[in-house]
Protein backbone atom coordinates (compact mmCIF):
# COMPACT_ATOMS: atom_id res chain seq x y z
CA UNK A 1 0.00 0.00 0.00
CA UNK A 2 2.86 1.88 0.61
CA UNK A 3 4.47 1.52 -1.99
CA UNK A 4 1.59 2.25 -4.24
CA UNK A 5 0.92 5.54 -2.48
CA UNK A 6 4.70 7.00 -2.89
CA UNK A 7 4.20 5.90 -6.90
CA UNK A 8 1.25 7.35 -7.29
CA UNK A 9 1.84 10.75 -5.47
CA UNK A 10 5.11 10.55 -8.29
CA UNK A 11 3.00 9.79 -10.98
CA UNK A 12 0.56 12.49 -10.57
CA UNK A 13 2.85 15.37 -9.38
CA UNK A 14 4.75 14.68 -13.05
CA UNK A 15 1.70 14.33 -14.80
CA UNK A 16 -0.18 17.63 -12.95
CA UNK A 17 3.02 19.70 -12.52
CA UNK A 18 2.36 22.24 -10.53
CA UNK A 19 5.32 23.66 -10.65
CA UNK A 20 5.10 23.70 -14.93
CA UNK A 21 1.69 24.88 -14.36
CA UNK A 22 2.90 27.62 -11.91
CA UNK A 23 4.96 29.33 -14.41
CA UNK A 24 2.25 29.17 -17.27
CA UNK A 25 -0.55 30.86 -14.69
CA UNK A 26 2.14 33.35 -14.13
CA UNK A 27 2.56 34.72 -17.39
CA UNK A 28 -1.28 34.31 -18.34
CA UNK A 29 -2.36 36.34 -15.54
CA UNK A 30 0.24 38.88 -15.60
CA UNK A 31 -1.63 41.90 -16.87
CA UNK A 32 -4.38 40.57 -13.64
CA UNK A 33 -4.98 42.29 -10.02
CA UNK A 34 -4.05 39.66 -6.95
CA UNK A 35 -7.71 39.74 -6.35
CA UNK A 36 -8.83 37.98 -9.97
CA UNK A 37 -5.38 35.76 -9.92
CA UNK A 38 -6.58 34.32 -6.99
CA UNK A 39 -10.00 34.26 -8.38
CA UNK A 40 -8.54 32.87 -11.35
CA UNK A 41 -6.30 29.85 -9.86
CA UNK A 42 -9.61 28.84 -7.77
CA UNK A 43 -11.69 28.45 -10.78
CA UNK A 44 -8.76 26.38 -12.84
CA UNK A 45 -7.95 23.89 -9.98
CA UNK A 46 -11.94 23.25 -9.85
CA UNK A 47 -12.25 22.30 -13.51
CA UNK A 48 -9.00 20.42 -12.97
CA UNK A 49 -10.38 18.57 -10.50
CA UNK A 50 -13.87 17.83 -12.15
CA UNK A 51 -11.83 16.47 -15.00
CA UNK A 52 -9.63 14.53 -13.36
CA UNK A 53 -12.08 12.90 -10.49
CA UNK A 54 -14.28 12.07 -13.25
CA UNK A 55 -11.42 10.63 -15.43
CA UNK A 56 -11.25 8.24 -12.17
CA UNK A 57 -14.88 7.31 -11.63
CA UNK A 58 -15.88 6.74 -15.52
CA UNK A 59 -12.97 6.63 -17.22
CA UNK A 60 -12.32 2.77 -17.18
CA UNK A 61 -15.93 2.40 -17.82
CA UNK A 62 -15.62 4.16 -21.10
CA UNK A 63 -12.89 2.28 -22.11
CA UNK A 64 -14.89 -0.74 -21.97
CA UNK A 65 -17.87 0.89 -23.64
CA UNK A 66 -15.40 1.10 -26.69
CA UNK A 67 -13.77 -2.26 -26.54
CA UNK A 68 -10.40 -1.23 -25.32
CA UNK A 69 -8.87 -3.50 -22.32
CA UNK A 70 -6.76 -1.77 -19.36
CA UNK A 71 -3.70 -3.75 -20.42
CA UNK A 72 -3.82 -2.16 -23.82
CA UNK A 73 -4.72 1.32 -22.38
CA UNK A 74 -1.52 0.50 -19.92
CA UNK A 75 0.70 -0.21 -23.01
CA UNK A 76 -0.20 3.16 -24.93
CA UNK A 77 -0.33 5.40 -21.84
CA UNK A 78 2.57 4.38 -20.58
CA UNK A 79 4.29 5.14 -23.77
CA UNK A 80 2.29 8.32 -24.03
CA UNK A 81 3.43 9.09 -20.07
CA UNK A 82 6.88 8.45 -21.29
CA UNK A 83 6.95 11.39 -24.39
CA UNK A 84 5.14 13.41 -22.17
CA UNK A 85 8.35 13.00 -19.55
CA UNK A 86 10.82 13.63 -22.76
CA UNK A 87 8.17 17.44 -23.37
CA UNK A 88 8.68 18.16 -19.58
CA UNK A 89 12.84 17.70 -20.06
CA UNK A 90 13.33 19.37 -23.52
CA UNK A 91 10.66 21.76 -23.90
CA UNK A 92 10.60 24.97 -22.29
CA UNK A 93 8.16 26.38 -20.53
CA UNK A 94 5.67 28.94 -22.44
CA UNK A 95 6.54 32.48 -21.28
CA UNK A 96 4.31 34.74 -23.44
CA UNK A 97 2.27 37.10 -21.62
CA UNK A 98 -1.92 36.63 -21.76
CA UNK A 99 -4.13 39.51 -21.38
CA UNK A 100 -7.16 37.12 -22.19
CA UNK A 101 -10.42 37.49 -19.45
CA UNK A 102 -9.43 35.31 -16.22
CA UNK A 103 -12.45 33.39 -16.70
CA UNK A 104 -11.13 32.21 -20.14
CA UNK A 105 -7.59 31.28 -18.97
CA UNK A 106 -8.98 29.55 -15.91
CA UNK A 107 -10.59 26.91 -18.40
CA UNK A 108 -8.27 26.56 -21.17
CA UNK A 109 -5.39 26.64 -20.77
CA UNK A 110 -4.59 27.04 -16.77
CA UNK A 111 -6.90 23.45 -15.77
CA UNK A 112 -6.97 21.94 -19.17
CA UNK A 113 -4.36 20.90 -20.66
CA UNK A 114 -1.64 22.84 -18.40
CA UNK A 115 -3.37 21.39 -15.10
CA UNK A 116 -5.46 18.14 -15.97
CA UNK A 117 -2.73 17.26 -18.61
CA UNK A 118 -3.80 14.30 -20.75
CA UNK A 119 -0.84 12.65 -18.82
CA UNK A 120 -2.46 12.84 -15.55
CA UNK A 121 -5.95 11.98 -17.02
CA UNK A 122 -4.37 8.85 -18.60
CA UNK A 123 -2.56 8.19 -15.43
CA UNK A 124 -5.42 8.51 -12.91
CA UNK A 125 -7.51 6.00 -14.76
CA UNK A 126 -4.09 3.55 -14.92
CA UNK A 127 -3.57 3.83 -11.42
CA UNK A 128 -7.59 2.55 -10.59
CA UNK A 129 -7.78 -0.45 -12.78
CA UNK A 130 -10.21 -2.15 -11.09
CA UNK A 131 -8.92 -5.23 -12.09
CA UNK A 132 -5.98 -4.67 -10.38
CA UNK A 133 -6.51 -2.48 -7.77
CA UNK A 134 -8.99 -3.01 -4.53
CA UNK A 135 -11.27 0.09 -3.86
CA UNK A 136 -9.61 1.14 -0.72
CA UNK A 137 -6.46 2.04 -2.64
CA UNK A 138 -8.67 3.91 -5.66
CA UNK A 139 -9.63 5.86 -2.55
CA UNK A 140 -5.88 6.55 -1.79
CA UNK A 141 -5.01 7.59 -5.19
CA UNK A 142 -8.05 10.11 -5.84
CA UNK A 143 -6.94 10.88 -1.92
CA UNK A 144 -3.68 11.65 -3.82
CA UNK A 145 -5.40 13.56 -6.78
CA UNK A 146 -6.79 16.29 -4.77
CA UNK A 147 -4.15 17.19 -2.62
CA UNK A 148 -1.93 17.30 -5.19
CA UNK A 149 -4.47 19.45 -6.66
CA UNK A 150 -4.74 21.30 -3.12
CA UNK A 151 -0.78 21.91 -3.46
CA UNK A 152 -1.03 23.20 -7.32
CA UNK A 153 -4.00 26.27 -5.47
CA UNK A 154 -1.52 27.04 -3.27
CA UNK A 155 1.35 27.67 -5.34
CA UNK A 156 -1.04 29.39 -7.86
CA UNK A 157 -2.69 31.54 -5.02
CA UNK A 158 0.63 32.78 -4.05
CA UNK A 159 2.49 32.84 -7.19
CA UNK A 160 4.74 36.14 -7.50
CA UNK A 161 6.06 35.24 -3.91
CA UNK A 162 7.02 31.28 -4.73
CA UNK A 163 8.77 32.67 -8.25
CA UNK A 164 10.49 35.52 -6.44
CA UNK A 165 12.06 33.07 -4.22
CA UNK A 166 12.76 30.19 -6.56
CA UNK A 167 13.23 32.29 -10.05
CA UNK A 168 11.99 30.80 -13.57
CA UNK A 169 15.14 29.38 -13.93
CA UNK A 170 14.47 27.39 -10.77
CA UNK A 171 10.96 26.10 -11.76
CA UNK A 172 12.56 24.82 -14.68
CA UNK A 173 15.26 23.05 -14.04
CA UNK A 174 12.27 21.10 -11.06
CA UNK A 175 10.01 20.34 -14.12
CA UNK A 176 12.74 18.77 -15.47
CA UNK A 177 13.83 16.86 -12.80
CA UNK A 178 10.08 15.64 -12.42
CA UNK A 179 10.13 14.56 -16.13
CA UNK A 180 13.06 12.41 -15.71
CA UNK A 181 11.17 10.72 -12.92
CA UNK A 182 7.86 10.50 -15.19
CA UNK A 183 9.90 9.19 -17.79
CA UNK A 184 11.23 6.04 -15.64
CA UNK A 185 7.87 5.44 -13.83
CA UNK A 186 6.22 5.37 -17.27
CA UNK A 187 9.14 2.39 -18.75
CA UNK A 188 7.99 0.53 -15.52
CA UNK A 189 4.28 0.82 -16.75
CA UNK A 190 4.90 -0.56 -20.23
CA UNK A 191 7.40 -3.24 -18.64
CA UNK A 192 4.49 -4.50 -16.38
CA UNK A 193 1.91 -4.44 -19.23
CA UNK A 194 3.78 -6.46 -21.89
CA UNK A 195 5.37 -8.95 -18.72
CA UNK A 196 8.77 -8.17 -19.13
CA UNK A 197 9.40 -8.27 -14.83
CA UNK A 198 7.55 -11.82 -15.43
CA UNK A 199 10.22 -13.54 -17.90
CA UNK A 200 12.70 -11.75 -16.24
CA UNK A 201 12.17 -13.89 -13.48
CA UNK A 202 11.90 -17.17 -15.36
CA UNK A 203 15.04 -19.43 -14.23
CA UNK A 204 17.03 -21.18 -17.15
Amino acid sequence: MFDKAVQDALILWATIDPIGTLAIFSALTAGMSVTQRRKTATRAVLYAGGVLIGSLLIGQVLLTAMGISLLSFQLGGGIILFLFGLQMIFTENDQSSGKEPDHNVAIFPIAIPATATPGAILAVILLTDNQIYPITQQLMTGLIVVVTLAITWVMMFFSDRILAVIGSGGASLLTKIMGMILAALSVQLVMNAIGVEQWANIGP
